[in-house]
């Protein structure tokens, strides 16, 4: 068991995964989805999975959807957003449930569907804030930072010309303003 829960981006290509952990790491949220959901609820999904994690997040037949890219939180701060476990069940217990926890439905219906691999947790939104404080990156190289790096270097240069503009004060003393890299970095091999 893991005290922390970790949110794999995906994509169509490593590249296209990249770019859009690049996008969710500069505007600090995640967006809900409904895929592979049934009701349709909008969540951010979240796995148990304990890092580091050679391969990511793949199931017993060394398959995923999953990049290698993904942002890591506590199980606490997750579960004081509203964040809880699926239930596992088959689809005919799906109506058991009471409308307002049908959300955390996950088909289970061995051996044919068996999902649990993923230890799934949900946050029933459609948009899940956060920021450096809360979350970690979880990378599967250097390199990979070394970019984040260079993409929030940049974001500051804008930004100190932006207060320079908007204070009327020079760059010299807009640069004062420049933060560092804020993010802790988990990699995902040792």
């Amino acid at each position: 068991m893991s005290n922390h829960l970790v949110h794999f981006t995906s994509g169509d290509s490593l590249s296209d995964a990249f770019e859009h952990f690049r996008s969710i790491v500069a505007e600090c949220r995640l967006l809900g989805g409904s895929g592979m959901i049934r009701g349709s609820h909008q969540c951010v999904c979240l796995s148990e999975a304990p890092l580091p994690l050679p391969n990511g997040l793949v199931n017993p037949d060394y398959y995923s959807r999953y990049s290698p890219f993904g942002l890591i939180f506590t199980k606490q701060w997750v579960f004081e957003q509203g964040g809880r476990p699926v239930i596992y069940q088959s689809s005919a217990e799906y109506d058991l449930l009471p409308e307002e926890l049908r959300w955390l439905h996950v088909r289970y219906e061995p051996p044919v569907v068996d999902f649990t691999w993923e230890r799934e947790w949900r946050v029933h939104c459609a948009e899940l804030s956060f920021d450096p404080s809360v979350a970690a990156l979880v990378v599967p190289s250097r390199a990979c930072v070394d970019e984040l790096i260079e993409d929030h270097d940049d974001r500051q240069v804008a930004n100190c010309y932006a207060y320079a503009e908007a204070l009327g004060m020079g760059e010299d003393e807009a640069r004062q303003y420049r933060e560092g890299f804020p993010w802790r970095v988990v990699y995902l091999s040792t």
